[in-house]
């Protein structure tokens, strides 16, 4: 049965060809500018979902190698430094042997001794390195210098290996000082001469029989009484077998902090009557809250956070009559009685790790220290949390650079040959310490170097697979698109064509 074509027909009918037509050239036009077939949610919903999960792994991939590239940057200067550092002790050494030997005369050894003072200097300062303001040898308090310079006391007397010395203020150069008469420290008034130029010339004074301290030109000197001193023979230069020397030198005092991972501190914020301790490893602080008044021998009721008081874990824990352990991550803290066994609701405990470990994550769920403790390579004096007064790190032994460094320079100013002969032999051991510092150091870049280029080798592969989904394929699109616009400019041609023709033409 044949119908009847009119014009409405005709006209509904090329608009619709004509709008199809110019939609698909339109849609490849946009995907040439582009060069995504998919632009858009609608264009693929599975394959934009793919997408955008494609996008977010490449993005976290990047930030991770960021932190690799940080990460980088901290371990080259350590291992740079640390070299300079093993550089400087080579010289060290040199001059040392050089005053160590027989045939040097005093004079020789004083003068060796000033190119000593700046060497040592220059250790403090490699020690006190920066990366972009921050102190990469002062473990977590990166901005503060990790070390100052400071005095301490070298005894050349057994006696006085208990003996405790405080040295404030500053000295240009070695004090030595000998006990002119023979006692006890805090019982008797004991004569003694110090000099401030090596025994050329000579100052004498009293120590009091309290031990109060004495004046040494700029340094104050502070000796814990008990320890028995003997007197010097003032006509014998040596210090063996000759009474009682100290030597007031150079060394580097450590205010960085420690990664002791056995040390905790259990601060109590209330709960003035109870007592707070912790045991564990913890990498960071938590903090714990009593929830519910009550006393020790019942049942307590706490919570616990790990990100500051952000979110809470509510937890129990039962009364045993005597000090009561709280179960938390990492460990338990202990509560006990202090002249008072009640626990009031609100009353809040942070336990504390010692931690020094400043970190970047290079992977999902890998970290990598950058930083370094200071102490547990150069050495020095160090005050830990707790103690009254600062310490030498090792004991003061030979893996302690900065007293062995200002050993051999007290040693060297005063023309004291035995000592640089023991000091020299130290220094093999300091150096062990640094090249161990370094080979660790080194060790951490090789690391990085491997999750670099495994990081790399992920995002090419997320890219392409991205891509794969994405990306649209130039030559079959440059094919379609000039189809696309033959036949849009087919369809403008036929329908003009056919819009012309109607029955008046032919009257």
């Amino acid at each position: 049965m044949a119908g009847r074509v009119t014009q409405r027909t005709m006209f509904d009918n090329y608009i619709s060809n004509m709008n199809y037509a110019l939609s698909n050239l339109m849609e490849s036009n946009i995907q040439s500018s582009s060069q995504k077939q998919v632009n858009r949610p609608s264009d693929d919903p599975v394959g934009m979902a793919r997408i955008l999960n494609y996008r977010a792994s490449i993005a976290t991939n990047e930030q991770y190698q960021k932190n690799v590239g940080q990460a980088e940057s901290w371990l080259s200067l350590a291992d740079k430094t640390l070299t300079q550092v093993s550089t400087v002790l080579t010289r060290i050494k040199a001059l040392a042997e050089q005053a160590a030997t027989g045939t040097v005369s005093p004079e020789n050894r004083k003068e060796i001794s000033y190119e000593m003072r700046e060497l040592y200097g220059q250790l403090i300062n490699l020690a006190n390195t920066e990366n972009e303001g921050r102190h990469i040898f002062a473990g977590h308090k990166i901005e503060d210098a990790a070390y100052v310079a400071g005095l301490a006391v070298t005894a050349n007397d057994p006696a006085l290996s208990n003996t405790s010395f405080t040295v404030e203020g500053g000295a240009s150069n070695t004090i030595v000082f000998q006990f002119l008469e023979s006692g006890t420290i805090g019982t008797d008034a004991l004569d003694y001469r110090y000099s401030e130029d090596g025994g050329s010339t000579w100052k004498t004074g009293t120590l009091a029989s309290n031990a109060a301290p004495v004046m040494l030109g700029g340094a104050r000197l502070t000796m814990s009484p008990g320890a028995t001193v003997t007197a010097v023979d003032t006509a014998n230069e040596h210090e063996t077998g000759n009474g009682t020397w100290l030597y007031i030198r150079p060394t580097a005092i450590y205010k960085g902090d420690d990664a002791n991972s056995t040390g905790l501190t259990a601060e109590r914020y209330g709960a003035a009557n109870i007592a707070a301790t912790a045991d564990g490893s913890f990498s960071r602080d938590v903090m714990v809250r009593i929830d519910q008044s009550g006393a020790l021998t019942g049942p307590i009721s706490y919570s616990y956070s790990m990100d500051g008081g952000s979110t809470w874990v509510p937890a129990t824990a039962s009364g045993t009559g005597g000090p009561v352990s709280l179960l938390v991550p990492g460990g338990f803290l202990t509560l006990a009685s202090n002249g008072g066994n009640t626990l009031a609701a609100g009353d809040q405990f942070v336990i504390k790790p010692h931690r020094a470990a400043l970190e970047y994550e290079i992977s999902p769920g890998e970290y990598m220290a950058v930083n370094n403790v200071g102490k547990d390579i150069f050495g020095g004096l160090y005050q830990a949390p707790g103690q009254s007064s600062p310490t030498a790190v090792y004991g003061g032994d030979g893996r302690n650079l900065f007293e062995v460094m200002g050993r051999l320079i007290a040693f060297t100013e005063t023309n004291s040959q035995t000592g640089i002969q023991q000091a020299l032999d130290e220094l093999g051991t300091a150096s062990k310490v640094i090249l161990t510092a370094a080979a660790r150091v080194g060790g951490k870049e090789n690391r990085l170097d491997v999750v670099q280029g495994i990081l790399e080798s992920q995002e090419d592969d997320q890219t392409m697979r991205m891509s794969s989904i994405e990306d649209v394929d130039v030559a079959k699109l440059m094919t379609q698109l000039a189809q696309q616009q033959l036949t849009y400019n087919s369809v403008l041609k036929s329908s003009s064509m056919i819009m012309q023709m109607n029955l008046t033409n032919f009257l």
